[in-house]
């Protein structure tokens, strides 16, 4: 599809205005949003999203209207992986409830940021060297793998990866939480607050997400612009699905392998193009239709075999344990109430969120701003290593 750079410039232009609108309303009422809110803004991107689609497939064709449906919805199914981080990366730095928008929407903005480099430089490389087409195959095929054995291991708390442990040595920091504010200003040094370390912490997983979520998508196109649109979408929806999903994830038990199936099935096809393109043999390319039909099958069986599982479960003695109290939940605030996320998550965690981990401990606490927030002092330190 031949992308205009006016289209580029339109389609960068109304994300920057909907990120932007959406950082002011944040900003200007801090607070957690009920379920009744986030299930509204979901709907609302979502929404979002099809009509974009639906105007894509009219003005360009049924073939790009179908290459993003299918890729929003792997790049969207494959954003549930980092809720569960997102939950670990709260409770490690005990971010007061009302700021956890704030810090998902920058978060997020950065990631879309840090994502638009790697598809620009993805696409660039995709285009002089379809052999390329086999390491992001083999990717995939390996990310599958570890999700279906648990070769990274589970995760039940959020350890630094290399380049946080990095920004830690050369950021002066502050224990404590200064409202929503980034940096302060102590005995005359200016430091830095755990909200800014959150944020880029926040922004750094999604950079470890993406390097197996953009192959992803080159697996269903190598159109850049598709391959970014699909990701935007996806990830301006996130933030509201973790104030309203966070506290079920627990529940999908079978996320990890409905996830390996799906990158399993793209990988595989990213293997056949490979071969179609750079070999003269007869080899079959998958279609976007059937690609589509595979994925939503998958996506529909591991929720209904999720449900399914959590009711058998829920026969059983304290089986909705930690469960029930969701990032998002209307009831208890306060780190109290983070503890049922944390727990609910960490029992379906998935292999994912402990990607190049490494070591790391703080303990931070709620400032005097943050006193009527939490009902006290601020947050309590946090159980786990941040």
């Amino acid at each position: 599809m031949d992308v205009q750079p006016w289209v580029w410039g339109v389609t960068v232009v109304v994300l920057v205005a909907v990120i932007a609108a959406d950082f002011v309303v944040v900003t200007r009422r801090p607070h957690e949003p009920s379920n009744t809110e986030s299930a509204v803004w979901v709907s609302v991107y979502v929404g979002l999203a099809i009509v974009f689609g639906i105007g894509l497939w009219t003005l360009a064709g049924p073939g790009p209207g179908l290459d993003f449906f299918t890729g929003w919805i792997v790049e969207y199914s494959m954003s549930l992986d980092n809720l569960f981080v997102f939950i670990l990366l709260f409770g490690a730095f005990s971010v007061p409830r009302v700021h956890r928008q704030r810090a998902l929407l920058i978060g997020i903005a950065l990631s879309l940021l840090f994502r638009g480099v790697f598809i620009a430089l993805g696409a660039a490389v995709v285009e002089r060297f379809a052999a390329v087409f086999f390491l992001f195959g083999a990717v995939l095929l390996y990310t599958a793998w570890t999700l279906i054995t648990g070769k990274d291991g589970d995760q039940e708390e959020y350890h630094d990866n290399a380049a946080m442990r990095l920004v830690r040595r050369g950021l002066p920091t502050t224990d404590r939480y200064h409202g929503a504010r980034m940096t302060v200003r102590e005995s005359g040094r200016l430091l830095a607050t755990p909200m800014l370390l959150v944020i880029v912490a926040l922004g750094l997983t999604d950079v470890m997400f993406a390097l197996d979520s953009i192959p992803a998508v080159f697996g269903i196109t190598d159109d850049p612009y598709i391959v970014f649109t699909a990701n935007a979408f996806a990830l301006m929806g996130l933030r509201q699905l973790y104030f309203l999903l966070g506290g079920l994830l627990g529940r999908l038990v079978y996320l990890n392998t409905g996830l390996a199936l799906v990158l399993a099935f793209i990988g595989a096809k990213l293997l056949l193009h490979a071969l179609n393109a750079t070999t003269s043999l007869p080899i079959p390319e998958i279609p976007t239709w059937l690609s589509l039909v595979v994925i939503l099958v998958i996506l529909l069986v591991t929720a209904i075999a999720s449900v399914i599982a959590a009711r058998r479960a829920g026969s059983g003695p304290g089986s909705d344990s930690g469960a029930g109290s969701g990032a998002g939940s209307d009831s208890g605030s306060g780190s109290g109430s983070d503890s049922g996320a944390d727990s609910g998550a960490d029992s379906g965690s998935g292999p994912r969120a402990g990607s190049d981990s490494g070591s790391g401990a703080g303990a931070y606490r709620g400032g005097p701003e943050d006193a009527s927030e939490t009902g006290g002092h601020g947050d309590p330190p946090a159980s786990g290593r941040a």
